[in-house]
């Protein structure tokens, strides 16, 4: 049996899924997870922290990778830095694109928000998201 997908909008969806897992054969796995945030939504984020480095708020010079890990870290989520080997720090762990839907908005609400307050001028819609 090949890996089966399933988005529950509705009804007939949860029916397809049930029936799914009484045909599934033994030691069968079944995730349910959260719609995962858009690529119009990846995108939006990218433009914005590209925005911010450019705009280098407070002083602060940064790529937007390690933006993007700053602004997972400010939100809650796991991040780890390691010392790179010229002594800079960089990001390791956490993708964005574990984030689900709601995650994604709300980590991009604070990438607005906290840019906006340091006179960040984004170029994007954040509407696309």
């Amino acid at each position: 049996m090949c890996a089966q997908y399933v988005r529950l909008v509705g009804a007939s969806q949860r029916a397809l899924a049930k029936a799914l897992i009484d045909r599934a054969p033994l030691n069968s796995m079944v995730k349910i997870s959260e719609e995962k945030r858009s690529l119009d939504a990846n995108a939006a984020m990218w433009a914005a922290l590209s925005d911010i480095s450019r705009a280098k708020p407070d002083g602060r010079m940064h790529v937007p990778e390690v933006w993007k890990s700053l602004f997972l870290h400010a939100a809650g989520h796991a991040v780890q830095f390691e010392e790179g080997l010229d002594g800079r720090p960089f990001p390791v762990g956490f993708s964005s694109s574990r984030l689900s839907k709601q995650q994604m908005s709300d980590l991009l609400d604070f990438i607005f928000a906290w840019g906006t307050e340091r006179g960040v001028v984004f170029t994007d819609n954040r509407d696309a998201r």
